[in-house]
């Protein structure tokens, strides 16, 4: 082979890349310009897919990256932030505090109750005891027993 003939052949191959270069950049750009267009996500994978390029290519032509980066950090919605851990100790050391309150007054509660209860059946005891030695006839009531709360 001549060397007119191998610059020849150099020439049109680099020719030949440069033009499929060309071709993937439009294609990247259209790319993007429909995903904006959709209100989609702008991301590298998303690019890729739409363009039908790779995703080195996208990364090795700055013009493109740089693009792609910025309209995927413009898309990304600002995390709300999150409380410092001392407000969330706090909290949570608040409402422990708050649940235990509950929880011992709710068992006063329940012993008050018992404690009444247990009052009433003595009374009622009693009252039966005195009905029968003044010589009333008292039946015999079947027993209930009432369960924990």
């Amino acid at each position: 082979m001549t060397d007119d003939a191998r610059a020849k052949r150099t020439q049109t191959l680099a020719t030949a890349a440069k033009a499929k270069s060309q071709a993937k950049t439009a294609a990247a750009e259209k790319a993007i310009r429909t995903l904006v267009k959709r209100g989609e996500p702008i991301t590298f994978q998303a690019v890729q897919r739409e363009a039908h390029v790779s995703h080195a290519f996208l990364y090795n032509h700055p013009d493109l990256r740089g693009r792609i980066e910025r309209l995927r950090a413009q898309a990304r919605p600002v995390p709300a932030p999150t409380p410092p851990d001392d407000e969330q100790s706090t909290l949570i050391l608040a409402l422990t505090g708050q649940i235990t309150r509950l929880k011992k007054q709710h068992r006063e509660e329940v012993q008050a109750l018992r404690d009444a209860l247990e009052q009433a059946h003595g009374e009622n005891l009693d009252l039966r005891r005195e009905l029968t030695h003044r010589g009333g006839d008292v039946p015999v009531p079947r027993a209930r027993t009432i369960g924990p709360c």
